[in-house]
């Protein structure tokens, strides 16, 4: 199977995930957790180790500070699929708290925000720019100087939204630049809407996941395809499920395989990483993914 190089532009961190035995409620009260652990997160790291075991060379650019948690990435994003660029920045890491439902729900802490400096070297960025196949950016501040880099380039963009509300002004930049967009529908009702109103503006494919609700998927034809999640896997960590399923979904479809495919596949992918205490299944591999007979 060819793979893809892709280039990943932002989104790393450590963090502190807290399970409960059951869901906060909105009164004061003490609780005790079931767990808690100190993990590798961000977006961009569970993109890129998703997408190194299924193949691909991966370059991923973040911003670390120079302290234990960036090492701690550092450390965690070892593979030989996966080229490390990293800006130093003088600001702490960034780290999240997660506390995780028994239900797989998430409420989600930055405890230390990633940093928003422009002010970089963009030589090394440029260069892989300028060979890579596939750019991923991150909807993060200090990315967004990227976003014309690529069009320079004429990289397809594939941009993640995550929890987009259909009106935030601060996602417009990344939507704009966008050749396929993906979505959750956490806290976009009007999803659907949403999807026409992007392939209308000539987007080539929008994808908008549902959680324990399986997938949806509108192209540039006007088709529309729905995806039910993968059953038979128990809910371990729930935590980068979405960037899982990106990186089965975009697998799929650079072998030029259809999207209901693309979307089984990326289905599988969750699947699997729900039932990991890491942002990626550790049987992930090429094989793991259905193929036409």
């Amino acid at each position: 199977m060819t793979q893809a190089h892709v280039f990943i532009i932002g989104g790393t961190s450590i963090d502190s995930i807290i399970h409960l035995h059951q869901p906060l409620t909105a009164e004061p009260q003490t609780v005790w957790a079931k767990s808690q652990y100190f993990a590798v997160g961000g977006t961009g790291a569970g993109k890129a180790l998703n997408l190194s075991r299924l193949g691909h060379q991966v370059c991923l650019h973040t911003c670390l500070g120079d302290d234990e948690p960036g090492r701690e990435i550092i450390a965690g994003l070892q593979h030989k699929n996966i080229e490390l660029l990293v800006e130093t920045v003088p600001v702490p890491t960034e780290q999240h708290t997660n506390i995780m439902s028994p239900h797989g729900e998430r409420i989600s802490i930055y405890t230390q925000p990633p940093s928003d400096d422009k002010n970089y070297d963009m030589t090394e960025i440029e260069r892989v720019m300028a060979k890579t196949d596939i750019a991923a950016v991150g909807i993060l501040d200090y990315t967004r100087p990227t976003l014309a880099l690529a069009k320079k380039y004429r990289k397809p963009l594939w941009i993640d939204l995550h929890d987009y509300d259909g009106e935030n002004p601060y996602h417009q930049e990344f939507i704009d630049a966008a050749d396929v967009i993906f979505v959750a529908s956490d806290n976009l009702p009007d999803y659907e809407n949403f999807m026409r109103q992007q392939i209308a503006l000539g987007k080539q494919l929008v994808v908008c996941t549902h959680g324990k609700g399986g997938s949806t998927a509108l192209d540039a034809g006007g088709n529309w395809y729905r995806q039910d999640i993968i059953p038979g896997y128990e809910l371990v960590d729930s935590n980068g499920a979405g960037d899982a399923y990106f990186s089965g979904f975009l697998t799929t479809y650079l072998q030029g395989e259809d999207v209901q495919l693309a979307m089984e596949n990326g289905s599988r992918v969750a699947a699997m990483c729900i039932n990991s205490d890491k942002l990626y299944h550790e049987q992930l591999t090429q094989d793991t993914l259905k193929v036409p007979a």
